[in-house]
């Protein structure tokens, strides 16, 4: 286990109740699925956190977007230490890389126009990047036409951050993992993060990175702190002050947490707060006023509904003098946090029909996730479903009342850390879910058996896309 970077403390010596905390994983229970965690720090202490079962407290947990606030941060770094200026031209990065015909548009691009994401663009160029042939996602970025002057429309634009990571690498001849490591990862005690990257090695920056909820807690008490973790200064004050300011205005958005303004790959709150998020709840929400730092992860649908219950149970509870203490109310907040778990997937034990299904091996019709067969075997404290794909058999053992943490594909991911339970949700339907917790997504898969023949609709919680899968449709192999 990592050693604690920050001290612990009672919620009410730091002014706030117990009670008020309570109150908010209650609602945050009933109303949000599923929260994965959440760290609260005040005046640099921790004074609540919580793992839902089955993630884990030394696990990385993908942060989609607030990834860039990250990436932000090594802008502010190279600004600091000569390497560029927010006003240089984003195509005097890439002299190899240019459009045939460069517009006036695109040539007055900077990089401020890329960490304030109004580089002009009609749509999110992120598409265009993925879909580049050869991989070379900063000349399809370039490739791309801007529509109006840069500095004069706000666009959420993933490729942009996205160019602000191969800035990165043309300047400093590293990943922008790499340059970060010394500089900020290593001095905020983060010891494990993981990138991804495009095809030609070049971190993705606007989304890809991987830590704990404890290291998001410690990026936001350094930018709390104005630059500075520990007594040792990070990044300026001037730059903490630009990159979490007021910088492009996107009041046109529909969400009211995400139309106060954005500033460097940050979002700014209402209640003079600001964050960097991600899809599906990850959150790393600074108040300055209250001299506070929330840190979730999540897989949740709505991230306003979060939002909003901070504000509603959190934030008034966030008091300028130390309480008496309540030790009733800090009891029952303790047991809570150390049972916090999202349920499994609900179900009897056994059906009539269990006996007849076991063993017996289905042969599916050709598909898109191109599975080919299934077979089941029930047992009483758990299940086994084998899955046969192209690249062999899988096991996935299914908690029968629990999870049961294992491993199991996601996409085109390869083998990932899962935790799966199942029940008889109908005598003659089994549902098993496989709970990928080391990020947003699970997927249940809802097993029918009538005769000989197997259907089997899955869905996912939270997607980019369409949740509902495919039917999947099958008979006893012969």
């Amino acid at each position: 286990m990592s050693a604690k970077r920050f001290p612990r403390s009672r919620p009410e010596a730091q002014g706030i109740p117990s009670a008020a905390i309570q109150n908010f994983v209650d609602a945050a229970n009933a109303t949000i699925h599923d929260l994965h965690s959440l760290m609260i720090v005040r005046h640099g202490a921790v004074v609540a956190e919580g793992w839902w079962a089955p993630c884990e407290e030394e696990r990385n947990h993908v942060l989609f977007s607030l990834s860039k606030s990250f990436t932000s941060s090594a802008i502010g770094l190279a600004v600091a230490e000569g390497l560029l200026t927010v006003a240089d031209p984003v195509i005097s990065f890439f002299p190899d890389d240019l459009p045939e015909t460069v517009s006036d548009n695109l040539a007055a691009m900077t990089v401020y126009h890329l960490l304030a994401m109004c580089t002009g663009h009609s749509e999110d160029t992120t598409k265009h990047l993925h879909a580049a042939a050869d991989g070379n996602w900063a000349r399809a970025f370039l490739a791309q036409p801007v529509t109006h002057k840069p500095g004069t429309h706000f666009l959420y634009n993933t490729g942009a951050t996205y160019m602000l990571s191969a800035i990165i690498q043309k300047v400093t001849g590293e990943t922008l993992l790499d340059y970060l490591t010394p500089r900020l990862f290593a001095p905020l005690g983060i010891a494990n993060p993981t990138w991804e990257s495009c095809p030609r090695g070049i971190n993705t920056g606007g989304y890809g990175l991987n830590v704990t909820t404890e290291d998001i807690a410690c990026f936001g008490q350094m930018y709390l702190q104005k630059g500075v973790w520990q007594g040792r200064r990070i990044l300026s004050a001037d730059w903490v002050a630009e990159a979490t300011g007021y910088q492009s205005d996107n009041s046109a958005e529909p969400n009211p947490d995400w139309a106060q303004g954005y500033g460097y790959q940050f979002w700014r709150s209402r209640h003079n707060g600001y964050r960097g998020d991600g899809a599906f709840g990850q959150f790393c929400l600074v108040l300055p006023e209250q001299d506070a730092v929330i840190a979730i992860t999540a897989g949740v649908g709505n991230m306003q509904s979060v939002l909003d219950l901070v504000w509603e149970y959190l934030l008034p509870a966030l008091g300028s003098q130390p309480l008496a203490e309540d030790r009733s109310a800090q009891a029952r907040l303790s047991e809570t946090l150390a049972a916090l778990a999202i349920p499994p997937q609900s179900g009897k034990a056994t059906s009539p029909i269990a006996a007849q299904v076991a063993g017996r091996r289905y042969q599916l019709e050709a598909n898109e996730e191109q599975i080919q067969t299934f077979c089941f075997d029930f047992g009483e404290n758990e299940s086994i479903c084998t899955i046969g794909t192209e690249r062999g058999e899988e096991k996935i053992v299914c908690g029968q009342g629990q999870w049961r943490k294992g491993e199991a594909h996601f996409a085109d991911r390869g083998p990932q850390p899962a935790a799966v339970s199942g029940g008889w949700i109908d005598p003659a339907a089994y549902a098993l879910r496989v709970y990928y917790y080391e990020s947003p997504f699970s997927i249940t898969y809802t097993c029918c058996f009538d005769g000989d023949s197997l259907t089997v609709d899955s869905a996912l919680n939270v997607s980019f896309g369409p949740t509902q899968m495919p039917r999947l449709v099958g008979q006893v192999a012969r």
